[in-house]
């Protein structure tokens, strides 16, 4: 499978999971937030998928740009600008490359990081999905700098991602509706940290099958 079809299918598998996942993630965010999260995600990435065969498939950066562009403009809440930064500075990184690499995905993603943290006022330790996304690209580069192939990459990058979700659950949020209750929002993990897993987890899991491995 070609580098571009590779991002299409996360890109794909980033907006199933998504709308397959909205009562789920609404109810995490409802512990300690507004209970929208996963409604706004849901709105939002569902238009990507009814108009998935009319996205500008021209290069890996229009592509990305066209899906930031979705999801700025019809994800609710806070999560719209920031999910739509994320694909919005990925779509950045590789702008003009045709044949992309493991490089190439890890800076897509060091770009969206660098993006949500501008755009969220946030970093790591704020409890948001940064604290999952960082871990995750972390292990993504050092298992691809130690040889391993794309699919056991993309394992690492989901076990990774898993973890610090978890973790997130005894931090305190500094960030979002869940900041205002302080204290009373350590015991539950964070939805963002938890939904960068969960795409993690889905996109490892199809992966050999998707890169006909």
């Amino acid at each position: 499978m070609a580098s571009q079809d590779l991002v299409e299918f996360a890109v794909k598998t980033v907006a199933q999971t998504a709308v397959a996942q909205e009562k789920e993630f609404c109810e995490l965010d409802a512990v300690v937030g507004d209970g929208d999260f996963g409604y706004s995600l849901a709105r939002g990435f569902e238009i990507v998928v009814n108009d998935w065969d009319s996205l500008d498939r021209s290069s890996a950066s229009a592509f990305l740009q066209k899906v930031a562009i979705v999801v700025t403009s019809r994800v609710g809440g806070t999560s719209g600008p920031i999910w739509g930064t994320a694909f919005m500075r990925a779509a950045g990184a590789v702008r003009g490359k045709t044949d992309l690499t493991g490089a190439d995905a890890v800076a897509m993603l060091r770009a969206a990081i660098e993006g949500i943290k501008q755009r969220g006022n946030t970093d790591l330790g704020d409890k948001t999905l940064v604290d999952a996304l960082v871990p995750a690209t972390d292990a993504l580069e050092a298992a691809l700098a130690a040889g391993a192939s794309p699919a056991d990459a993309a394992d690492a990058f989901a076990k990774a991602a898993r973890s610090a979700a978890d973790a997130t659950t005894s931090m305190i949020a500094k960030r979002g509706r869940a900041a205002y209750t302080g204290e009373r929002s350590i015991g539950s993990p964070d939805p963002g940290a938890v939904a960068v897993a969960v795409i993690a987890e889905a996109i490892a899991a199809n992966w050999p099958q998707a890169a006909g491995e």
